[in-house]
């Protein structure tokens, strides 16, 4: 009888910290992605501000010869990020994809000059720029016609970024304090159900010390544990999500990934040493009759 119930006991305890193990997973993975915004924030920034293109339309008489010269000098300019060149051929098929097939027949020749695609250096990105160094430099050149700048639309980026920044910050700080109140909770039920064993011990004579000892070895392992569970979660989180935005994860280079997944490491372990450490002296204070509330 004994002998089954000792069986039952050590079941109970492998499931209990079986699922505690997965909990914390779960919760670090929250971590881990809060982690992986705050990491690489600058550089999704950075992404969509360099992603956003001005259009400099060229005069006329530009052949696509000069056109080419005329991109390699606006390529070399210090707050260019890059210059592409859209031949006339190039304009003449998106105009169809947005006009129709037959928007030409109105014309004797075709009205699609040479242009250039031009992103900017995320910095060089915002309307003061714009209207006092980026489109007086591009006018400059005797090829260039037009450069449609969108102002607007770059305001608009700007202020949205902000906005989600702020946002995130809010949303990344509360998931960081729900992540900690969840581990410590599961953590505290984890030790609490050896509570008798720690009153035996102390009864023994036990130092708080030796008492601690083995259950802050086993919060390491655990957070261990956890962590490389969590940081296996958000690998395959990641490769699944990398299909669909395969350029904007270009971003996150391999050392913030390192960094991320040594947050992941050092906030489980930490957290649940401190869990249980705080546990384990609140354990060791009671009375025997306490331990039963």
């Amino acid at each position: 009888m004994a002998k089954k119930e000792n069986k039952m006991m050590r079941r109970r305890l492998a499931n209990a910290y079986l699922s505690s193990i997965i909990s914390i997973s779960l919760v670090l993975l929250l971590i881990g992605i809060a982690a992986l915004l705050i990491v690489n924030a600058g550089s999704v920034s950075r992404y969509f501000k360099e992603n956003l293109q001005i259009s400099v339309l060229l005069k006329d008489d530009v052949t696509e010869l000069e056109a080419e010269v005329c991109r390699d000098d606006i390529g070399g300019l210090p707050f260019i990020h890059s210059a592409r060149l859209v031949t006339r051929e190039e304009g003449t098929e998106d105009l169809k994809k947005m006009l129709g097939e037959d928007f030409l027949t109105v014309f004797e020749t075709s009205p699609v000059p040479l242009s250039l695609e031009v992103s900017l250096d995320a910095d060089y990105v915002s309307a003061d720029s714009l209207d006092k160094v980026v489109i007086p430099a591009l006018k400059a050149f005797d090829q260039v016609d037009e450069v449609e700048s969108q102002a607007t639309l770059v305001e608009a980026l700007n202020a949205n970024l902000a906005k989600i920044s702020l946002v995130l910050g809010v949303f990344i700080l509360l998931m960081l304090f729900i992540s900690f109140m969840l581990i410590n909770n599961t953590v505290r039920i984890n030790v609490f159900a050896r509570r008798f064993t720690i009153h035996t011990m102390k009864l023994v004579g036990a130092t708080r010390r030796f008492i601690r000892r083995p259950f802050i070895i086993r919060a390491v392992f655990q957070g261990l544990l956890a962590a490389l569970i969590a940081i296996a979660l958000l690998a395959g989180l990641l490769l699944i999500l990398r299909r669909s935005f395969a350029s904007l994860f270009e971003v996150f280079s391999a050392q913030t990934q390192l960094i991320v997944m040594g947050i992941i490491v050092a906030s489980g372990v930490l957290i649940c040493v401190l869990s249980t450490f705080f546990v384990v002296n609140r354990l060791v204070s009671l009375s025997k009759d306490e331990l039963y509330y």
